[in-house]
């Protein structure tokens, strides 16, 4: 059921854009990810992961302040204005330049894979996302594949 729990986190960053990166996106998103620290790629799943808990369907789920939200977004903020502005900003200028406005929302889409990724690789989260086994009928499954 490996490959199960591979597409439910696949799903999981469905907020990912899909659309296809030019030269300077991608040299771009290489420096974001290249250039942020765990702890910066921590702050970017909170910060995601607060603002995801707005949504009506899960916000009565946690707990999270207005005060929280506030903080989540001053972290992510200043986190964003470091990396665009000083680490990687001729990467941002020749993206914006040489490409379209998009090219923002897929190096951020990208950065957000990749810091998913890791906190998805966390044992304590692969633990639970393994939950799900337990409740799939393997036979069912393998029967569609035929």
């Amino acid at each position: 059921m490996k490959s199960l729990r591979l597409a439910a986190f696949a799903a999981l960053l469905a907020f990912v854009s899909s659309t296809h990166a030019g030269i300077y996106t991608d040299d771009l998103s290489r420096c974001l990810v290249d250039k942020t620290t765990t702890e910066d790629k921590t702050a970017f799943v909170q910060w995601i992961f607060v603002a995801m808990s707005q949504h009506p369907s899960v916000a009565s789920m946690t707990r999270i302040t207005a005060s929280d939200v506030d903080h989540h977004n001053q972290v992510a903020g200043a986190m964003v204005m470091k990396l665009l502005t000083e680490t990687c900003v001729d990467h941002f200028k020749k993206a914006m330049k040489y490409e379209s406005p998009t090219a923002l929302q897929t190096s951020f889409a990208v950065l957000g894979q990749a810091a998913a990724g890791e906190l998805f690789a966390h044992p304590d989260v692969v633990k639970v996302m393994s939950g799900l086994d337990k409740y799939l009928d393997g036979n069912k499954l393998k029967a569609l594949s035929k």
